[in-house]
């Protein structure tokens, strides 16, 4: 019996030895494939963000977003706000000169280039509202442009048109195709007169 009950043990070790000396040959461990392109992976995903960015040691924007993605690998490096953006700019004062809210918003660092899209809406210092589905904003030549539609609602008029430049406050700027220009009337309604200017 104690042979036989011997010869269990042995085999039994046999298989446990012969088991851990396969697990001990093998050359390496298996390994999780590394990541060879991270163009398309932001090195940075943050959520519920408000940030003040400075020039030259003074405080000129404040972006508020629900997400924000920092693609610095890109071949275009940029930020992407795929859930909106709420953009305040800042006069030398620390005043509020202008700010804009969209439903997409993509900054390219090289080129200090913003594009926003979906349902843009900018205020100036004045309060005239500033409305577009696309606007891009160039801060290295302080410049903010589209070529798409753009409604502006001042006090007494609500100006239409396709494409237009401004200045990055939004106080000086120009309507490329203007289409319409309606008076505001004391009850709020606008008047239906179109006005469009011969090309």
């Amino acid at each position: 019996m104690k042979r036989i009950f011997l010869l269990g043990i042995t085999a039994t070790l046999n298989v446990v030895v012969v088991l851990f000396i396969t697990a001990c040959n093998k050359v390496e461990p298996d390994k999780i494939e590394a990541i060879k392109d991270r163009s398309g992976m932001p090195i940075i995903h943050a959520t519920e963000i408000t940030t003040l960015i400075s020039d030259s040691g003074v405080t000129r924007y404040r972006i508020s977003a629900p997400e924000w993605d920092d693609f610095d690998k890109s071949d275009q490096p940029h930020w992407e706000f795929n859930k909106g953006i709420h953009l305040e700019k800042f006069n030398l004062d620390l005043k509020v000169d202008a700010n804009i809210h969209c439903q997409y918003g993509r900054f390219n660092k090289n080129e200090q280039l913003w594009e926003l899209r979906g349902n843009v809406k900018a205020t100036n210092l004045q309060g005239e509202l500033f409305e577009t589905e696309q606007l891009f904003w160039n801060q290295r030549e302080e410049r903010i442009y589209s070529d798409s539609l753009i409604k502006i609602t001042q006090v007494s008029h609500i100006i239409t048109g396709i494409g237009f430049e401004s200045n990055q406050s939004m106080t000086k700027y120009l309507i490329k195709k203007p289409q319409g220009i309606f008076p505001i009337s004391e009850n709020g309604e606008t008047n239906t007169a179109t006005i469009t200017p011969n090309p």
